[in-house]
Parts: structure tokens; C-alpha cells; sequence
């Protein structure tokens, strides 16, 4: 008798979208990605983190892991379990900890390398995201709590709104799909920016909860070259609402609301999908 195949695990599935996972059980997980959407989910989330980070990072993640680097990281774990946790960590998160621990270095060991240089640049920019997100925040805050005009174009008109904000922030734009989540369109609006028209897109689930899709340009000079091309996920907490924010080709993308981390984070990985 055969026996049962056993369910992938977290390291396995981790494992999969890092291209690591050992031939005999790709079935395994091929057969639970089919079976159930919530590990197709977070296998379609899994996959968006990894590419951002590699556009982010990519040139570190290429790089040699140095000794210091190394043994900072190692110092108080027993030997047995060093092994096990950077398996743990996967491509995902060793990426995410070969970035903090660039930018705790750069200074002391990395400042003449390229390492260091991009890191100067992510700081020279980091104003700039900061106003922008800032702004979605109080934009949210501003216009959720309306309840005859809490958008100029409301959902009915959604082509002509769509039409619209495309063509005033000339870019085409497109309105995320967010009904997986209980989200509808409830319209959107035209507002000024730093450095131009910016738009911001208006859902709400069946109890009246409001989040918000703020987009806009940003600065090139205070972007630089890097925002042109990158694509990372990051969490905002200072304004009156929290969001998750990205950029990419050289366009701010802020989703915020007042709604647990976990469904923020979701919002924001279809909005990404939806709009990318």
C-alpha cells in the first residue's frame, strides 16, 4: 500500500520559490498549490516580495556575504542551528537580512564600495517617499469620513474617472481589483502634489471601511535613478493612518487605511499584481 504523500511544509514551500526544492517533491507542492487557493496566495505574495527585493538589492544579493558579516550574524547561535536557520530564512528573508545588515555596515566596512554608495542614494531619497506617503495618509484622513462627497467621480462613471486621472497624470492608470478582500470601488479624485496631479482611488467592504489607493510621481532629482527601476514593498506607520507603499518606474504607490497589517499587506500585493 501506498503510503499518503505528506502536505508541504513552510521551508518546502519557501523552498519551491526559490527554485531549491528537491525534484521528488515538487508534486507535493504543485498538488497543494492547485488544491488550495491559500497557498497559491501566498505563493503569488512570496514570489512578488522575492523579485522586489531583487530589484532592490539585487547587486548585494550577488555579492560575497562578507566574514565580519558572517560571524556577527553567527555569534550567538549554537553550531547546530545555524545550519537550520538561514534554511529557514530562505531566499525571502536572507534577502531582507543581507539588506539591514548592508545598511548596518555600510559606514564601518562597505563606505568605498558599491554597497555603501546605493545606500546613500536610498537615504538622499527617503524625503521624498516620506512627503509622498505623509500625503496619502492625510488625503485618506481627510476625505474616508465624507458621506455625500467623499470622491468627485463615484464608481458608476468608473471609465470616465479611470480616462481622467490617466490622462492628467499621464500615465494610463487602472483601478485594482479588491472584491477577493470585500472591497468595492467607490470612485476616486484629482489632487495636487509636490510635484504634480496625483490620484487617489476609494474602496469600502460591506461595514462601510474605507481604504484608499494614493498615486502620484515623484521628484527625479530626490527619487534618483534607482526609484526608476525599483520595486519594494514598505510599511508606514507616522501618519494618521497607516499604508504600505512602493515605487516603481519612477511612480509612488501608497495603500492606507486603518486595517490590520495582514490585510494591508494583502491590498497592497493585489494592487502591485493588478497594476504592474
Amino acid at each position: 500500500m501506498n503510503r499518503p504523500v505528506p502536505p508541504p511544509t513552510d521551508d518546502e514551500l519557501h523552498a519551491w520559490v526559490d527554485g531549491q526544492l528537491a525534484p521528488d517533491r515538487h508534486g507535493a507542492v504543485e498538488d497543494a498549490i492547485a488544491r488550495d487557493p491559500a497557498v497559491a496566495a501566498r505563493i503569488a505574495s512570496w514570489h512578488t516580495q522575492r523579485d522586489a527585493l531583487r530589484r532592490l538589492h539585487g547587486e548585494l544579493l550577488d555579492t560575497p556575504v562578507p566574514e565580519a558579516l558572517m560571524s556577527a550574524l553567527n555569534r550567538n547561535q549554537p553550531r547546530h542551528a545555524q545550519r537550520g536557520a538561514w534554511m529557514r530564512l530562505g531566499g525571502i528573508a536572507a534577502g531582507v537580512l543581507l539588506a539591514f545588515a548592508a545598511g548596518w555596515l555600510g559606514n564601518a566596512q562597505w563606505s568605498a564600495q558599491r554597497g555603501g554608495a546605493q545606500l546613500q542614494q536610498q537615504l538622499a531619497r527617503a524625503p521624498a517617499l516620506k512627503e509622498f506617503v505623509h500625503d496619502a495618509s492625510i488625503a485618506h484622513a481627510v476625505y474616508t469620513p465624507e458621506k455625500r462627497h467623499p470622491v468627485e467621480v463615484t464608481a458608476a462613471e468608473q471609465q470616465h474617472l479611470v480616462q481622467w486621472l490617466s490622462k492628467r497624470l499621464d500615465r494610463p492608470l487602472k483601478v485594482p481589483d479588491f472584491s477577493a478582500q470585500g472591497y468595492t470601488l467607490v470612485g476616486g479624485r484629482l489632487l495636487p502634489g509636490e510635484t504634480g496631479a496625483r490620484a487617489q482611488f476609494m474602496f469600502e467592504d460591506a461595514a462601510g471601511e474605507r481604504v484608499t489607493l494614493y498615486i502620484g510621481t515623484l521628484d527625479a532629482n530626490a527619487a534618483g535613478a534607482i526609484a526608476a527601476r525599483e520595486t519594494a514593498f514598505r510599511f508606514a506607520s507616522e501618519g494618521p493612518v497607516p499604508s504600505f507603499y512602493w515605487v516603481d518606474q519612477g511612480f509612488g504607490y501608497a495603500i492606507a487605511g486603518k486595517l490590520p497589517h495582514d490585510l494591508l499587506l494583502k491590498l497592497a500585493t493585489l494592487a502591485y499584481r493588478d497594476l504592474s
